[in-house]
C-alpha cells in the first residue's frame, strides 16, 4: 500500500467498470505529466478527436502543432477548397478552355465571311486608308530593291573604273610619248570614282531612311492594324451570337445564356472600338512622318544623281553635307577623302 500511495499521478487513468475512461480524453492529455519535455521542441502532434473510444463514429484526424487545449469540433459535409487552394493546372485549364472556345467563334465566323454567309463590321473610310498603306509599302518595298541593284551595279563601276585608273597611270609612266594623255585619262578615271563614291553614300543613305520608313515606322503600324482586324472578327462573332440567342426563346433557360453573351458582346465592342481609334491615330502620325522623311531622302536622291551625271563634284560634295552623310573609304577606317576636306 505504501508503494502504491507514491505512484505517479501520469500513471493513474481511472476506469469504470464496464471498461471506459472514467475522464474525458481531454482532461486526462492535459494534465502536466512531463514537465522535463522542453517546449522549444515545438513536436508537431496529432490529436484524436471523438465523443466516445467505444462508438463505432469514426473519428476526425488533425494534424498539426500542438497549441494547448485541444477541443472537440464536430466537421461534417463536403470539403470546399478556397481560392488560394486552386491548383495552377486548374487555372491553366479554364484558360485553354476560354481560349478554345474564342478561337472556334473567331474561325466560324471568319469561314462564313468567306463563303458570303456572315456579316462583317466595315469601316469604309479606315479600310481605304489601310489598303492605300498597304499598297504604298509594296511600291516602297519595290523602289528599295530597286535602289539596291543601283547601289550594286555603280559599286561594280567603280571598281573598273579604279582598276582602269591604275592601267593608264602604269601606261603613262611607261610610255614617255604619251605620258600627258595616259594622265589624263588616269586622272579621269580616278575622278570618277571618287565621285562614284559619294553617289554611293548618298544612295546608301537613302536605302537605310526608307528600309527604316518601312520596316520599323510602317510595320508597327501593320501590327496595330493586325490587332484592330482580329478585334473587329470577335466583335462580329460575339454579335453574331447574340443575334442568334436573341431570335431564339427567351424562357427561363436561355436568359443566363442570353445575359452572358450580352456581358461579352459589350467586352468586345469596346475592344474593337479602342483599337480602330489606336489605329486611326497612328496612321495620321504616320503620314506625317512618311511625308517628312520621303520629302529630305527625295531630295537628296535628286541632287546626288543629278550632280554626279552633270559632273558638278562641289555641288555633289554639298548634297552630302546638307544632309550630314560621312564617306568610309572601303576596307578601312581611315577618313575619306571628303572628311580630309
Amino acid at each position: 500500500m505504501t508503494e502504491e500511495s507514491h505512484r505517479s499521478s501520469a500513471a493513474e487513468i481511472p476506469v469504470t467498470s464496464n471498461g471506459e475512461l472514467d475522464q474525458s480524453p481531454e482532461t486526462v492529455f492535459q494534465r502536466d505529466s512531463y514537465p522535463s519535455v522542453p517546449r522549444a521542441l515545438n513536436l508537431s502532434e496529432s490529436c484524436v478527436t471523438s465523443s466516445n473510444f467505444a462508438s463505432t463514429t469514426e473519428g476526425i484526424i488533425e494534424s498539426g502543432p500542438y497549441k494547448g487545449e485541444m477541443n472537440a469540433q464536430p466537421m461534417s459535409g463536403a470539403v470546399v477548397l478556397s481560392d488560394d487552394l486552386k491548383s495552377p493546372a486548374m487555372e491553366k485549364l479554364d484558360l485553354v478552355r476560354k481560349w478554345s472556345i474564342n478561337t472556334y467563334k473567331c474561325t466560324r465566323q471568319i469561314l462564313s465571311e468567306k463563303l458570303g454567309r456572315g456579316s462583317r463590321t466595315v469601316d469604309l473610310e479606315l479600310e481605304a486608308q489601310i489598303d492605300v498603306l498597304r499598297d504604298n509599302k509594296r511600291k516602297y518595298q519595290n523602289v528599295i530593291k530597286l535602289a539596291q541593284t543601283l547601289a550594286s551595279q555603280l559599286s561594280q563601276i567603280m571598281q573598273t573604273q579604279r582598276q582602269l585608273g591604275d592601267a593608264f597611270a602604269d601606261l603613262s609612266l611607261k610610255s614617255p610619248e604619251l605620258h600627258e594623255e595616259f594622265g589624263y585619262n588616269a586622272d579621269t578615271q580616278k575622278l570618277l570614282s571618287k565621285n562614284g563614291e559619294t553617289l554611293l553614300g548618298a544612295i546608301n543613305f537613302f536605302i537605310c531612311s526608307v528600309n527604316t520608313l518601312v520596316d520599323k515606322t510602317i510595320e508597327d503600324t501593320m501590327v496595330n492594324i493586325k490587332q484592330y482586324e482580329f478585334a473587329r472578327v470577335e466583335y462580329d462573332a460575339y454579335r453574331t451570337d447574340l443575334e442568334e440567342l436573341n431570335l431564339g426563346p427567351r424562357d427561363a433557360a436561355a436568359m443566363p445564356k442570353i445575359e452572358h453573351c450580352q456581358q461579352q458582346f459589350q467586352i468586345h465592342r469596346e475592344k474593337y472600338e479602342r483599337m480602330r481609334n489606336d489605329v486611326s491615330v497612328k496612321l495620321k502620325f504616320l503620314e506625317e512622318n512618311k511625308v517628312k522623311v520621303l520629302h529630305n531622302q527625295l531630295i537628296l536622291f535628286h541632287n546626288a544623281i543629278a550632280a554626279y551625271y552633270a559632273g558638278n563634284q562641289q555641288q555633289l560634295e554639298q548634297t552630302l553635307k546638307q544632309f550630314h552623310i560621312k564617306l568610309k573609304m572601303p576596307g578601312g577606317d581611315s577618313p575619306s577623302w571628303l572628311e580630309e576636306h
